[in-house]
């Protein structure tokens, strides 16, 4: 199934752009949903037909649904009370009743990449529009599937459940009771969830479509948004850019934004699949204002987005990790070398990527950013390294 995740600064209409992208493929006979994380119902607003907790057909191939992130929290909750009775016992602890759960900040994420993991396997469309927070929050909610994990595995390591023979004597050695199984078996299966998230959104049919207005803070933010979306691995199919105003006009004030933007979308065109979507002279709403917007459609699967280990040992003697980060600032670039792991800064983003297994055995022998990818280069540890005869 094609997803396509929409994003891009606050306020530019990324959601009517998600609703227009959902209706225009609906109407060319792709079976589509639409989803949405906002507490109030902006898509809603935009497709002229009211969303809610239960996905609902706007029009033909066309469903549209904003999870419900409250009574998905509740009933986890009630779930976890249940199977640590003893553990709630020990401390003394006092249940929380369903009926005063209010959902905790970060639950409408949550909802959100269950409901994007439930659409994406159940075969029902062929193609998942997602309407994203804002371009930090929704890099912060894409990460979350892996960094849960990560911290599952360090929390909870899976090997030391062949331990669990052992629990109630150590148990007794040390006075209090050791995890019980179930606290193991919860481990394994929020772990088998958050990798079903994490594969749907590392997919290769998996594109990011930035929304942004023209101009000089819009240019700010679509870089960094896309140096960010490299790192995490995933590739920007197009940029659409909202709210053109006319060229000409004799309203001076409106000829300096209008040429403002025009700065903006000549430099964007060099760079992006660029597609201009024209101001209406009002918000759109309804189905009729969404099919008038030019937004680009449903195209091919791109190609993934590759991090290749180049093999230069006879020419230079090292391995070269090519990790493509276009946009990126040298200034704001950092790498720090942890056991197998490598913590890549760039700017105000981080993530920690495995090493491929090759790289393990090698030591960090320097790095370049030239010309939007970051190539590190590692030296073969003679003392792990195989010999050759």
């Amino acid at each position: 199934m094609r997803t396509i995740l929409i994003t891009g600064p606050g306020g530019t209409g990324r959601t009517t752009v998600a609703a227009a992208t959902a209706l225009q493929a609906a109407r060319q006979g792709t079976r589509t949903l639409v989803l949405s994380a906002d507490r109030t119902d902006t898509l809603g607003a935009v497709l002229g037909v009211p969303t809610g907790t239960k996905p609902i057909e706007a029009e033909p191939n066309l469903t549209a649904w904003r999870p419900d992130a409250a009574e998905r929290f509740r009933e986890d909750l009630t779930a976890f009370q249940q199977r640590a009775t003893t553990a709630l016992d020990l401390l003394g602890a006092s249940r929380l009743d369903a009926e005063e759960v209010t959902p905790l900040p970060g639950a409408e994420e949550l909802a959100l990449l269950r409901a994007l993991r439930d659409a994406a396997t159940s075969e029902t469309y062929d193609l998942l529009v997602v309407d994203l927070p804002p371009a930090p929050q929704a890099l912060a909610l894409l990460a979350l599937p892996e960094e849960l994990r990560r911290y599952l595995r360090r929390l909870l390591p899976p090997e030391r459940q062949a331990a669990r023979a052992l629990r109630p004597v150590l148990g007794r050695l040390a006075g209090v009771p050791m995890p019980a199984e179930w606290l193991y078996e919860t481990a394994a299966r929020w772990d088998l969830e958050l990798a079903a998230v994490e594969a749907v959104v590392g997919d290769r049919a998996t594109t990011v479509r930035l929304v942004a207005e023209p101009g000089p803070a819009g240019s700010d933010a679509v870089r960094t948004a896309t140096t960010a979306f490299a790192l995490r691995g995933l590739s920007v199919d197009a940029l659409v850019a909202s709210r053109v105003l006319p060229g000409a006009t004799n309203d001076t004030w409106l000829a300096a934004l209008a040429a403002q933007q025009r700065k903006a979308l000549d430099e964007w065109g060099e760079t992006y699949d660029l597609h201009e979507v024209p101001h209406l002279g009002h918000d759109p709403r309804g189905t009729g204002d969404l099919a008038a917007l030019p937004v680009p459609g449903v195209n091919k699967t791109p190609p993934p987005v590759e991090w290749p280990v180049v093999d230069q040992l006879a020419d230079d003697g090292v391995l070269v990790w090519h990790i493509p980060l276009p946009g990126a600032i040298r200034e704001e670039l950092d790498l720090v070398r942890r056991g197998d792991e490598l913590v890549v800064t760039a700017g105000q983003f981080r993530r920690i990527v495995p090493l491929p297994s090759a790289l393990r055995r090698c030591t960090v022998a320097g790095a370049a950013l030239r010309e939007g990818e970051l190539r590190i280069r590692f030296a073969p540890d003679p003392g792990l390294w195989p010999r050759t005869t």
